[in-house]
């Protein structure tokens, strides 16, 4: 019974992911006064996250800590919709070795508070 609990809940934070990625096409924030804002595009990196790539040469990977919690504007994906600032959580950072993304980071973010729809 656990199981299948697990994995209903899994299934639920997954269709929860759907809907962001449907919701939102990029996202933007500042990390300091001194630097513009950044904008990138938002991916589906994990079956209950959402994350950014960042290229590895980018002056806000200086910035960027595990568990910092940052005010993001999200751009919503059709354009007549208005953008939303939802908290957001950095939950990882992980350096990509290979492949089509090779010298990027993956950043993993997690929404805190979402309004609802």
């Amino acid at each position: 019974m656990d199981q299948l609990n697990n994995r209903e809940m899994g299934s639920e934070r997954r269709t929860e992911l759907r809907k962001i990625l449907e919701s939102y096409y990029s996202v933007e924030f500042s990390v300091s006064s001194e630097l513009p804002a950044h904008q990138f595009k938002v991916r589906d990196i994990s079956p209950s996250g959402i994350g950014i790539l960042v290229n590895e040469s980018s002056a806000v990977l200086a910035y960027l800590k595990v568990g910092d919690v940052l005010e993001m504007k999200y751009n919503p994906s059709n354009a007549s919709e208005l953008a939303e600032y939802l908290k957001t959580e950095i939950r990882h950072i992980t350096k990509v070795k290979q492949g089509r993304y090779r010298g990027h980071y993956l950043v993993g973010m997690l929404i805190l508070e979402r309004p609802e729809r």
